[in-house]
């Protein structure tokens, strides 16, 4: 299933080890409608192995807001340059009305704008 400039809109709930329709992975990753989505434009803090024990409270802290964000309202997936990365995963920018949610978990400290990279959350 490809989603794009659709609105969506879904009841999300943190990812668990039952059928994943719509949850939430951590702070750039959740699962719409069955399909696997990780957010373009923003990289979040890792919780399914953290390398230190600051990454795993902001991971956490960014997985709860996401489901948070996406549980306000329908949703836009667009889509960029590239349809999937190298894990399967649709990449979408997230919007709601205009507005990046990615671009928000970055405003508030809980993600960072993507660079090709990510980065350590473990450096002062």
């Amino acid at each position: 299933m490809v989603m794009s400039s659709l609105l969506l809109s879904a009841a999300f709930v943190l990812c668990d080890s039952g059928v994943r329709t719509a949850c939430v992975v951590d702070g750039d990753t959740f699962w719409l409608h069955g399909e696997k989505v990780r957010i373009a434009d923003i990289n979040a803090p890792e919780t399914s192995r953290p390398a230190c024990d600051a990454e795993a409270v902001r991971g956490a802290a960014a997985t709860r807001r996401l489901t948070t964000l996406l549980n306000q309202g329908p949703i836009e997936l667009l889509a960029g340059p590239r349809d999937r990365d190298r894990y399967g995963r649709l990449l979408r920018i997230v919007t709601r009305d205009g507005h990046s949610l990615g671009q928000q978990l970055v405003a508030e400290g809980l993600a960072e704008r993507w660079q090709g990279r990510r980065k350590s959350w473990c450096t002062a």
